[in-house]
């Protein structure tokens, strides 16, 4: 039986690692393979990765882009007036407005804006409505909805914070 600790490999598949700085018999004396001279040939001879030698390194070198990309941004899909009257329907929801492709998901934030007019009453829902929408669709004989938003939003943070510690 074959056991874990009489396992060698095949003869010739392994050869033992160049031994360095130990003479010039053995190749790789005196300088022992580093070159001559630097930080490189000396001691462990390490940099940190993007360390160019004390000049001023590329990453600092660089200009910034400009701008700030605010992560709490709310971003609505818009559907106008006009479109609403296109469809011809006596109710608008996003589902609606999804099924006729008039917003990618029904998932999405839908904001009414207030380009074109509107004759007929027609109940709409919607996340947002801007006032001028807002107002053609009641004097319509309309009404709008103001549906939840389907996340948290978070509560303005107070300026004093880290004084109460």
């Amino acid at each position: 039986m074959v056991k874990l600790h009489d396992l060698k490999p095949a003869e010739g598949s392994r050869r033992d690692g160049k031994r360095l700085g130990r003479g010039i018999a053995g190749k790789g004396g005196k300088t022992a393979g580093r070159g001559t001279k630097g930080q490189h040939s000396r001691g462990r001879g390490k940099v940190r990765v993007g360390f160019e030698g004390g000049q001023v390194p590329l990453y600092r070198r660089t200009p910034k882009l400009p701008g700030f990309k605010n992560p709490f941004r709310v971003e609505y899909e818009a559907v106008n007036l006009d479109t609403i009257t296109e469809l011809g329907k006596s109710e608008v929801t996003p589902e609606i407005l999804a099924e006729n492709g008039l917003i990618t998901s029904a998932k999405s934030l839908v904001k009414v804006l207030g380009r074109g007019q509107i004759s007929s009453a027609v109940k709409v829902s919607a996340h947002a409505f801007s006032n001028s929408a807002k107002e053609a669709i009641e004097s319509a004989g309309g009404s709008t909805e103001v549906l939840d938003k389907p996340f948290k939003v978070r509560p303005a943070a107070s300026g004093n914070q880290h004084m109460n510690r």
